[in-house]
């Protein structure tokens, strides 16, 4: 083995492919044929989207779970350990079993380079097949159709909400993203939408392929009732729901196409009402609306581009408090960040501006430029990192306040990593509302 502790493993990883992010199928191809090319032998879904994909990957492996099925999940990045990526039935893998999948795969690749998502998606893969899972459910990294996890055959593709991000490699309007995402269909087997008003390039994909493509509001829908909702396709129907336990005025639609891929899958892997309600009652993920207990509410969420940067000062402006919201913020310089602001700009009284230790993150002072563009005259601070701004605020901070975390995995992250006073105990899972 060439290594002897996962880090190595994955610092060695980051280095190996000339360029982080190489969008393309060949390499994948190439090295799953010399690793026998691992089946499956289950259904798969594969989830691409702009935003909603670890929120829909989560409830659609909380209901499978919760119906006694064994599930296998592959999401990225990850937060705070690599292993969070890969999970079997709901826990993630162990180091060893990634380093023997890296070893594995190290043997049988030759002179073929591999991207850090490639190696990782192709030990997903491997492990995936050892443990024989009764489905898998995979999330696309990057667009979707030059994906590597587009290199499985999805018996169900999911598509999220689709928003402007990752123009510089999917396209700087929503048809030619959309286009990108549809790539994850495939020929004659059912897709589903949960985008309420979807570029029309999803549609003209799913054409093309014959695939059957159902869409939220006109296939089928989620409606109130009273504190709970009901699902309906056709005649098909799920009454009393529990709102998904994810926080996010959103979420509701990203469960009710969960719940159409759970339909279309219902003759290999049938789920009943209960099992439904149960999922969508305890589905968690850490950093989408993640509220942590405490003197004051510290919220944390990985929004990161305009629309789920709208979707979370919604949320913010649903949950009502009559103290003032400060906000901690570190975006990546490639995002649409003046958008981000304004979307924000409601809903925050105080901004933190910082960064974090990444060549691609916008520093301190460039954040307040824009932020100063976005909201003229709005009350803001700099500082070298999020640990700074968090401890900083501590003394400031009064009852009924709010302090919300965003603007990417790594800010979020940050945040996760730190200890703070009483006024912001470390959060864990069982703070998780």
């Amino acid at each position: 083995m060439r290594f002897q502790t996962l880090d190595q493993w994955l610092s060695w990883q980051e280095g190996l492919h000339p360029s982080a992010i190489d969008l393309g199928l060949e390499r994948v191809r190439t090295v799953l044929q010399g690793l026998d090319h691992p089946r499956l032998g289950c259904p798969v879904i594969t989830v691409a989207g702009t935003n909603g994909k670890g929120s829909s990957v989560a409830m659609l492996e909380a209901i499978y779970l919760a119906a006694g099925y064994r599930v296998g999940a592959y999401t990225s990045p990850h937060l705070l350990r690599y292993n969070e990526r890969i999970r079997i039935d709901g826990e993630p893998v162990a180091d060893r079993s990634l380093m023997d999948a890296f070893a594995h795969i190290d043997q049988v690749r030759g002179h073929t380079s591999l991207t850090y998502f490639e190696f990782g998606t192709l030990a997903a893969i491997e492990i995936f097949a050892a443990a024989a899972p009764d489905v898998v459910i995979l999330e696309v990294g990057l667009g979707g159709r030059l994906d590597a996890v587009n290199v499985l055959d999805a018996d169900v593709a999911l598509i999220t909400p689709i928003a402007l991000d990752h123009a510089d490699w999917l396209g700087d309007d929503r048809e030619s993203i959309g286009r990108e995402k549809a790539g994850v269909m495939r020929r004659d087997r059912p897709a589903v939408c949960g985008d309420p008003d979807p570029p029309a390039s999803l549609q003209q994909t799913a054409d093309a392929l014959g695939a059957r493509l159902y869409r939220l509001g006109q296939d089928f829908s989620a409606l109130d009732q009273d504190s709970q909702w009901r699902w309906r396709c056709n005649d098909r129907i799920r009454d009393a729901l529990p709102p998904p336990a994810l926080r996010g005025v959103f979420q509701r639609d990203n469960a009710a196409a969960v719940l159409m891929v759970v339909e279309l899958l219902a003759a290999r892997l049938p789920v009943s009402q209960a099992h439904v309600r149960e999922g969508l009652a305890n589905v968690r993920v850490p950093g989408r609306f993640q509220v942590v207990a405490g003197a004051v509410p510290l919220i944390l969420d990985v929004a990161h581009n305009p629309q789920a940067a709208q979707a979370l000062a919604a949320s913010l402006s649903a949950w009502s408090m009559p103290g003032e919201v400060y906000a901690v913020t570190a975006v990546m310089a490639d995002k649409d960040i003046q958008a981000m602001f304004s979307a924000m700009a409601g809903v925050v009284d105080h901004w933190c501006l910082t960064t974090v230790a990444l060549p691609r993150a916008a520093t301190a002072a460039q954040l307040d430029e824009i932020l100063q563009r976005a909201v003229p005259g709005a009350a803001s601070e700099q500082y070298p990192d999020v640990a700074a701004a968090l401890r900083a605020l501590e003394s400031r901070l009064r009852p009924h306040d709010r302090v919300v975390v965003f603007g990417s995995f790594y800010t979020v992250a940050a945040a996760l990593a730190e200890d703070y006073n009483a006024g912001f105990p470390r959060p864990n899972q069982a703070e998780v509302k």
